[in-house]
């Protein structure tokens, strides 16, 4: 057991030691907000400033166990290449990313609510 939580520890700060995936420029990207920061990664983003397809969002979803409503939004789809210094209610600037452009990781199992639709994406740099 000890073993098991010595392993969660140390992958948690590679993670938190891992590299942006910041290739592209502020202007060309999208501006998100994290809007909840759920166990596990269990990341909600809400799209604040672009055009997106539609329908790779959730127009309106609410959080079944708090009853809050979130508009434009969808879950981290990413969680392996997320930055660890974005904090809740924090904007930022992303650019979505194929599945496979993503890195694996060692995931959580346990559960927060978030949307149906996820995306994975990338953020950009903002100098």
């Amino acid at each position: 057991m000890v073993r098991y939580f010595l392993f969660v520890i140390i992958a948690f700060i590679f993670m938190g030691f891992s590299c942006e995936k910041n290739q592209e420029p502020a202007s060309t990207c999208l501006k998100g907000k994290l809007v909840l920061k759920g166990i596990c990664m269990n990341y909600v983003i809400e799209l604040v400033e672009g055009s997106i397809d539609p329908n790779l969002i959730e127009r309106q979803w609410v959080n079944p166990m708090t009853k809050t409503e979130y508009k434009n939004v969808f879950a981290l789809g990413s969680i392996c290449t997320f930055p660890a210094n974005i904090a809740e209610g924090q904007e930022f600037y992303f650019s979505v990313v194929d599945k496979g452009e993503t890195a694996s990781c060692v995931q959580c199992k346990a559960y927060s609510p978030v949307p149906n639709k996820k995306l994975y994406i990338a953020t950009c740099k903002t100098n």
